[in-house]
């Protein structure tokens, strides 16, 4: 049986990215705006160095991203290749979704390059002066991954697996801040968020890479 995504599925799903995308530009209009002229005039210097810029070129680019899955997509069904929707979102997903959240917090601070890296290595005890925001952004950083790796990777079919993953690129992300000197606090409550926020989105994208396992189950070791 074909499992690949229906034309219905598929008008849906754009129907859902673009209505995500218009009510994301409806709550963040004001402090996108502001990042706004810098952008349109390339002023990357202004534009990607703020969490403002970097959020407006990312929703900005949805399109051209949304663009991308249609060529790789219509490429597999070309060359017969199975599930072709699936995996062509899955792959652009991960890297629109990812790469703007790590590129934030790899943004040095006022004092980077000035004071050595700090470490917080006592679990649980930076979540209580996060607060909600910070709570939420740091769930988001790898959701995106989260979300889409198992649907791409058979070996990723597991939250746990996927936790694992969320945590080890997580561990680099705070390394890179504290080797780099960024001016940032390098914390372990900040893997363990990250974590879990890559593994509660793996569950949230089970109905789709649990098919993917199926299609392609594991070698029989024997």
């Amino acid at each position: 049986m074909n499992h690949d995504a229906s034309p219905v599925r598929r008008t849906l799903l754009l129907g859902v990215v673009v209505l995500a995308v218009a009510g994301a530009l409806v709550v963040l209009r004001r402090p996108l705006l502001m990042s706004a002229p810098r952008c349109f005039s390339w002023q990357w210097q202004g534009c990607l160095t703020t969490e403002n810029g970097v959020v407006l070129v990312t929703l900005l680019t949805v399109p051209f991203s949304l663009l991308v899955v249609w060529a790789l997509a219509w490429w597999r069904r070309a060359v017969g290749i199975a599930a072709a929707w699936r995996t062509s979102l899955a792959e652009v997903g991960m890297v629109h979704g990812t790469v703007p959240f790590v590129w934030m917090t790899l943004m040095p601070g006022e004092n980077a390059g000035l004071v050595d890296g700090r470490l917080s290595l006592v679990p649980l005890r930076d979540l209580l002066t996060m607060g909600p925001l910070g709570i939420v952004a740091n769930l988001l950083i790898f959701a995106a991954l989260g979300f889409f790796a198992p649907m791409r990777f058979t070996a990723l079919t597991s939250a746990v697996r996927v936790f694992a993953l969320g945590a080890g690129c997580s561990i680099l992300v705070e390394t890179a801040q504290y080797v780099l000197r960024l001016d940032r606090v390098s914390s372990v409550d900040d893997v363990l968020l990250n974590a879990a926020g890559a593994a509660l989105a793996a569950l949230a994208s089970r109905r789709w890479w649990r098919v993917a396992a199926e299609k392609h189950p594991a070698p029989d070791p024997r």
